[in-house]
């Protein structure tokens, strides 16, 4: 939350910025700058040690969970900030939905910000007036092209990001049945990810975010190479496209989007059904969709699994 500023950008209801929470920022830095593509550049504060993962211009930030967090039991994530016009209407608007605010609204160098969560205790975070020279396409390299949550329940946890952001339902191209068990959704009529049911085993709700790169089969070898941790994947998705979930060093969990150069999977049916495994965590689903010609020149940034 420490970043410097540069432009006003108006992403309202949709995801706007993200931060990493890590053990070892040295190593994540590295780990990042081989897997993704990443620059860091210190942005520094004389309270808080910050860095900014950029692609041209700033992506993500880069800080040490805190310790009071870590005596607290928690791990290295991910958390994306969905900018709003106001933090503390929204944020009073959680709580009366269900949620709960760890963070109250407070002022930082990229806005005012308040760390959240929904209902089933999914973590996120709540921007407002953020000032970052953003402008990027979704599919371009480095960027986040897709969020994704596994939720206790998803139809319940669309109806509430529906209440609090304003989020619709989205249908993708290539459907050709309703995909029941995995809810589309858009923000300002921009499909920007997906909603399901996570397995009973999977200790809690979470968000993943899905990182753009030119060879997902390449920045899964680095992902290894780099000791981390592939959970699933390469995968073929039907519209041409390929995804990778995987796990940091450090036990962050992110996943990989866009082309690839090995193609030893081949074309998958109609129906593709997958199963991933993270560890404690698991996640399953299914998508029903025709197949059509690989995107040309950029891939299709919507994965689904």
């Amino acid at each position: 939350m420490g970043s410097k500023v540069n432009a006003m950008i108006d992403r309202q209801a949709r995801f706007a910025w993200y931060e990493l929470l890590t053990t070892d920022m040295a190593a994540a830095k590295a780990f990042y700058r081989d897997v993704v593509g990443w620059d860091a550049q210190d942005a520094s504060t004389a309270t808080i040690t910050y860095s900014l993962l950029t692609a041209g211009t700033p992506v993500a930030g880069l800080m040490e969970l805190p310790e009071e967090g870590r005596r607290m039991g928690a791990t290295p994530r991910w958390v994306g900030y969905v900018a709003v016009d106001d933090v503390d209407a929204t944020a009073d608007r959680l709580r009366q939905l269900g949620g709960a605010v760890f963070v109250p609204p407070t002022d930082s160098n990229i806005g005012r910000v308040s760390i959240v969560a929904d209902p089933q205790t999914a973590t996120l975070a709540l921007v407002g007036g953020l000032k970052l020279d953003r402008r990027s396409e979704p599919y371009e390299p480095g960027q986040v092209g897709w969020h994704e949550l596994l939720a206790a329940d998803g139809a319940k946890a669309f109806a509430f990001y529906h209440e609090l952001f304003g989020w619709q339902r989205a249908q993708a191209e290539t459907e050709t049945v309703p995909m029941e068990s995995y809810q589309l959704f858009a923000a300002g009529g921009v499909m920007i990810g997906g909603i399901f049911t996570k397995l009973a085993r999977v200790p809690v709700p979470f968000w993943l975010y899905y990182f753009n790169v030119a060879d997902v089969a390449r920045s899964a070898e680095r992902v290894r190479a780099g000791g981390g941790k592939v959970a699933q994947g390469p995968t073929e998705l039907p519209d041409g496209s390929w995804i990778v979930r995987c796990v940091d060093p450090q036990g962050a969990m992110f996943a990989l989007q866009g082309e690839s150069s090995h193609r030893s999977v081949e074309q998958p049916p109609a129906q593709l059904g997958w199963s991933a495994e993270w560890g404690g965590f698991a996640s399953r689903g299914r998508v029903i969709a025709a197949a059509k010609p690989k995107p040309d020149p950029k891939p299709d940034p919507k994965p689904k699994p």
